[in-house]
């Protein structure tokens, strides 16, 4: 069992940043494959980035070369670094785990097994 926690989510300024963290407890975390999932009222939740147990990253097309997924094993916390935020990127912002995902996969939200309970992201013009 893995426990989520998001946190840094907040009202921003179109063209600011943000940085999110997403903190687990209960397992060997660095084996676990890592995405960012977002969501508003009535869509579906969005892939948005993932980072596996073996260092590589993934990004949506929409927020490559603005988002960077990183982790730090030491504190069992991935985070999320988004710049150049724009008001498309409101959302809520969930954390995502699995140790046994496929590569095939990672960008489908329902391949996940934990979750986070999100963190929200506005952005304002």
């Amino acid at each position: 069992q893995v426990q989520l926690v998001e946190s840094g989510g907040g009202l921003v300024q179109a063209g600011g940043s943000l940085r999110l963290s997403c903190a687990a407890s209960g397992r060997t975390f660095s084996r676990y494959t890592v995405g960012w999932f977002r969501q508003v009222p009535g869509r579906e939740r969005e892939f948005v980035a993932a980072l596996r147990y073996n260092g590589y990253t993934y990004y949506a097309d929409s927020v490559k070369d603005r988002f960077t997924i990183s982790r730090n094993n030491a504190k069992d916390t991935v985070y999320l670094q988004l710049n150049s935020l724009k008001t498309d990127d409101t959302a809520v912002y969930y954390c995502a785990a699995d140790s046994g995902i496929i590569l095939s996969s990672i960008r489908d939200h329902t391949k996940y097994d934990y979750w986070g309970q999100g963190t929200q992201v506005t952005v304002s013009s």
